[in-house]
């Protein structure tokens, strides 16, 4: 089954096939659908799994008895949550023989989700990775309660948990989280001033130009998945992220290109080989220089950068 709202790729929204009407199951899911995708992409960083999981939301709530379902959107977000919950504990069995860094999947995302203050930092890469260091149940409680203000005890429903346990544990997540995020609200004109300087000075090979713009801690990720070649562990310190950069695209033998674009709500690079989509990269902003750079080859997770992804909280 498909619909204008499964974002192309033929996955369940609800709408039966062969049919032009829809039923009252299947309207209350496309009407929540992309707000459902937005609560599984955050809890597990990958889309492909948030597909799955709202998959798998659709054939439980095909299942429910509407007339004892009070709240369509709060029993959906709950099915979703548990849905994620048990593929983010698979997840993080298959993150453990990772080749490499793994980050999280790309998203090209629409112009409205940078309007969106809170809900672009919670999907930033930098705030998703963040979030990578939080327990299943953690990151359920803190994205739920931080990212779409839900209320304590429709999150003790979802995550299976008492209301007085999910405070604790909401504390203990913004607690955890605070330590780690970027040191100041970073405003996407910021980020883009920091991209563009980043962009001439890689291609004009401006060594000094990149440091300018590097933070002197800089860490650089990149994500292969095995597939394709990138660095398998951290890249720290601005001198040694610079010329590794810089010498990179010297051994390359392709014409390389870069093209500015929304990321994740933010803005980030295309890095094109000969024409062809070769590396996302993301930044993370503090006080004005570039403290964090991920670049994600892996052909797998490359996908969503094909098309805009709606994000809605």
């Amino acid at each position: 089954m498909t619909s204008e709202h499964d974002g192309g790729d033929g996955r369940a929204t609800g709408r039966p096939a062969g049919t032009g009407r829809t039923d009252p199951a299947t309207e209350a899911f496309v009407a929540h659908r992309n707000l459902l995708f937005t609560v599984a992409y955050e809890m597990l960083g990958s889309a492909a799994d948030a597909e799955d999981v709202l998959q798998e939301t659709w054939l439980r709530w095909a299942g429910v008895d509407l007339d004892d379902v009070r709240d369509h959107r709060a029993y959906l977000v709950r099915i979703t949550t548990r849905q994620a919950l048990t593929r983010l504990r698979t997840l993080g069995r298959r993150k453990e023989s990772y080749v490499g860094s793994w980050l999280p999947e790309p998203l090209l995302t629409t112009p409205d989700v940078a309007e969106d203050v809170e809900l672009a930092d919670s999907v930033s890469m930098a705030m998703m990775l963040v979030m990578e260091t939080l327990t299943p149940t953690e990151r359920a409680v803190f994205v739920l309660r931080e990212v779409f203000g839900i209320g304590y005890d429709e999150i003790a429903e979802a995550v299976g948990k008492s209301p007085s346990a999910v405070r604790q544990t909401a504390h203990r997540a913004r607690a955890h989280v605070a330590a780690r995020r970027p040191r100041g609200t970073v405003s996407p004109a910021e980020t883009r001033d920091a991209l563009a300087a980043f962009q001439r000075a890689v291609e004009t090979g401006d060594l000094q130009g990149l440091l300018d713009v590097l933070a002197p801690d800089v860490v650089l990720l990149g994500d292969g998945g095995g597939i394709k070649q990138a660095v398998l562990r951290p890249v720290r310190g601005a001198d040694k992220v610079a010329r590794l950069m810089l010498g990179g695209l010297l051994k390359v033998p392709a014409e390389v290109s870069m093209d500015p674009v929304q990321v994740n709500g933010f803005p980030g690079l295309l890095v094109r080989l000969d024409g062809e989509l070769d590396t996302v990269v993301a930044v993370r902003l503090d006080d004005g220089l570039i403290t964090g750079l991920y670049a994600v080859r892996n052909p797998e997770k490359l996908t969503r950068m094909r098309r805009r992804t709606a994000l809605h909280r």
